[in-house]
């Protein structure tokens, strides 16, 4: 079920609001007159983004949370309807990774991968239930990733918390169906990879530089897909061609696209050698608000890498068709 009124007149929470998807996100929706409450451990970049958000049109409020305190994140829900009346759409953003060898990573930050991503999705969703049946129904989008349907290496942390987004999402929608509250939607996005400080940011124990694999896409292609999903919910949607196509290989034969895929990110996921050992931002919140990451030149590989995930995907299906109808005759004989 869609907003119960439209986005010039909506309460929408969005949470990691501070950079990247979040921040183009919160602009979409301010761009439509949305009434937004920007949800992040910066307090200083939450406050830029709403500014911003003002001057696009929007009624913006900064709450500096982090979203591993459940408590933290009922008393966001809480601000939001105090301040505005009501919540009308939730959209659970928030994300961080350490990047390196599964054996590699510290367990701590490990740990803290799956508080931010998983348990940050799972108190927001909490939280914003119980408002959302308050004002009659509502929409709730969990930012994932393609990476909730594949898998890359060198990202066992960041795989697993967004393979269980994806998971949680589509329990919580079974049981709202089946307890009456289909008033309510679940969503799930699956973007590609994204030009935002992610990679910069991300907590980094390979010795290299990171780098986004291309193709690359721009944030605000995420947000439309989130605006579109406020309007009109659906179980989960793509952005980015490149997700399309990986996750149509993936089901088609996995096995294949695995090592594909593996083989793809080992060789485009690094930049130089030498790169620190950090922590990124895992445990610290980022000092400014960057909608982007600066990973324009990378974009220029869209067409060529998106045709060749189409031509793989379309080889093997040719291939398992052909497989299907050789059984089909061997069993018609």
């Amino acid at each position: 079920m869609p907003l119960t009124r439209s986005l010039s007149d909506a309460v929408v929470v969005v949470t990691g609001a501070s950079s990247g998807i979040g921040t183009a996100t919160a602009y979409a929706l301010a761009r439509r007159g949305a009434d937004i409450v920007l949800a992040a451990r910066s307090e200083p970049a939450l406050e830029d983004v709403a500014r911003h958000c003002r001057e696009l049109g929007g009624r913006a409020l900064a709450v500096p949370t982090d979203v591993t305190d459940p408590v933290a994140v009922e008393e966001l829900a809480a601000r939001a309807a105090a301040e505005y009346g009501r919540i009308d759409g939730w959209v659970n953003n928030a994300a961080v990774s350490a990047v390196g060898l599964f054996d590699e990573i510290p367990v701590s930050e490990f740990r803290r991968v799956l508080e931010v991503n998983l348990l940050g999705a799972a108190y927001g969703i909490r939280a914003a239930l119980p408002w959302l049946s308050l004002s009659g129904g509502g929409v709730v989008v969990n930012n994932a990733s393609v990476l909730a349907e594949v898998a890359m290496p060198y990202q066992s942390a960041y795989n697993a918390t967004k393979h269980g987004i994806r998971g949680l999402a589509d329990t919580v929608r079974q049981e709202l169906r089946v307890t009456g509250r289909g008033n309510i939607s679940i969503c799930t996005v699956l973007p590609a990879t994204i030009d935002t400080p992610f990679f910069r940011h991300a907590g980094n124990h390979t010795g290299r530089e990171l780098v986004p694999p291309p193709p690359v896409y721009p944030p605000e292609m995420v947000a439309e897909t989130i605006v579109r999903l406020l309007r009109r919910p659906r179980r989960e949607a793509y952005a980015g061609g490149a997700a399309r196509l990986i996750g149509l290989q993936w089901r088609l034969a996995p096995a294949l696209a695995e090592r594909v895929l593996g083989w793809y990110a080992h060789r485009t996921q690094f930049g130089p050698s030498g790169a620190p050992d950090s922590t990124g931002n895992v445990f610290r919140a980022d000092a400014e608000a960057q909608r982007e990451g600066g990973w324009h030149g990378r974009r220029r590989q869209v067409v060529r890498v998106t045709a060749a995930f189409g031509l793989a995907a379309a080889g093997t299906a040719v291939g398992t068709m052909a497989a299907m109808t050789r059984r089909s005759r061997a069993e018609r004989r």
